[in-house]
């Protein structure tokens, strides 16, 4: 007795389960591109209502809570401060300085960077805040 069977070979290729899986790769992968601007400096950033995204920059300055200065996750001091910026500056494309502050920082320390940051040409500044939920 012989048997048949339907079963031939596909002629026909059918892409829209790869498509399905390009569509959620690219769906991830621009979901968690947008949290890469962190540095290594932990501050907790006070809030914001009108929270904008921060443009990237290479010249991050962060200050916490004890009173402490990072350029990008490297600590200095504030008199040191304006010669490493110097040196970020040559190697960055941009001209705009981030400043993260904790929120326990006095607006004199924030200053003083600004002032650092004046004195060697830097004259764009963000200061990076949290959007602020009710």
């Amino acid at each position: 007795m012989k048997f048949s069977t339907s079963n031939k070979p596909l002629n026909i290729f059918s892409y829209s389960s790869l498509t399905d899986i390009v569509m959620l790769l690219l769906i991830f992968f621009l979901l968690t591109s947008q949290f890469v601007i962190q540095t290594g400096v932990k501050v907790k950033l006070p809030g914001s209502q009108n929270n904008e995204q921060v443009a990237p920059s290479n010249i991050v300055v962060s200050i916490t809570a004890e009173r402490r200065v990072f350029v990008g996750t490297e600590e200095t001091s504030l008199d040191a401060l304006a010669g490493k910026l110097s040196l970020t500056l040559k190697n960055s494309e941009s001209n705009n300085l981030v400043i993260r502050a904790d929120k326990e920082v006095n607006i004199d320390m924030v200053i003083k960077v600004i002032d650092a940051a004046k004195g060697i040409g830097i004259d764009k500044f963000t200061i990076e805040t949290e959007k602020e939920s009710f």
